[in-house]
């Protein structure tokens, strides 16, 4: 029996990117290897570039794009799950760890890194992917940790924003307008895209486009057709589903038929 906390995790290994990734976010963690090549990172308002051998991390929710050249990497997602619970098993307290660096250039954290990719890559046991996980992750925490919060969150007062997004992600499938987000959110359409901006870091639309992207991601990796994740995802046209796909990760989602570089980890 595999981890149960990698479930539904997505690695992903690029060989050669060039191009620009527009503003997004992912509601996991991000954590990739540079092994080759440079990529541009614009995150938190602040550009910084990743070379060879460097390891990148962003924090949940954090918005961020950037700019490829013959950028070769590997990334894997792992829930807020994953890292709260190695936390806790770590200092016997469960918070969600926050990372202080974005790009981080250590070479012992790039090589259990690699390491543990070449398991999951390489279908090893069980055991073997689970420990070079822990392995890793264990040395990023204590190494990179910049503060832990609560996890799960204790208050369960739902603030205008957080109901607006449960709406949008109860009507994904569906043509979402501003008036149904302005109700949602009962305040006007001015006031609700400045809220909505300041509370995300980015507009409805982007939000929107960013979610059904991630979603018609893992319909595909689960063995849908592209064409019915893109329109189960809410794309109605399937131009419209490639270009905004292209714009977040860089790449066609027909690169995601190459299973040998796309997982997701059941």
């Amino acid at each position: 029996m595999k981890p149960s906390l990698l479930n539904d995790t997505i690695f992903e290994n690029i060989t050669n990117s060039n191009g620009q990734f527009t503003n997004h976010f992912h509601n996991t963690y991000t954590i990739g290897l540079t092994h080759d090549g440079m990529f541009k990172s614009i995150h938190e308002h602040k550009a910084t570039l990743a070379y060879q051998y460097s390891t990148r991390v962003i924090n949940p929710g954090e918005v961020h794009c950037g700019d490829s050249h013959a950028w070769q990497y590997t990334n894997f997602y792992p829930s807020v799950e994953l890292l709260s619970s190695l936390y806790e098993q770590m200092y016997g307290e469960k918070k969600m760890p926050i990372f202080e660096k974005h790009i981080i250039q250590d070479e012992v954290l790039y090589k259990l890194l690699v390491s543990f990719f070449r398991s999951v890559y390489a279908h090893e046991a069980t055991m073997l992917c689970e420990s070079k996980l822990i392995d890793a992750l264990s040395y990023l925490i204590t190494h990179y940790t910049r503060l832990a919060t609560p996890y799960p969150l204790t208050c369960k007062a739902k603030n205008t924003m957080s109901m607006v997004v449960e709406y949008i992600h109860e009507h994904l499938e569906s043509e979402i307008s501003l008036d149904d987000l302005s109700e949602a959110a009962m305040v006007s359409k001015y006031h609700f895209l400045r809220l909505f901006k300041d509370y995300m870091g980015l507009t409805p639309h982007q939000y929107i486009i960013a979610e059904r992207i991630h979603k018609a991601k893992e319909l595909v990796l689960e063995g849908a057709p592209l064409s019915l994740a893109g329109l189960h995802a809410g794309f109605s046209d399937q131009s419209h589903f490639i270009r905004s796909f292209r714009k977040i990760y860089g790449y066609s989602p027909k690169t995601l038929l190459q299973k040998s570089n796309f997982i997701l980890y059941k």
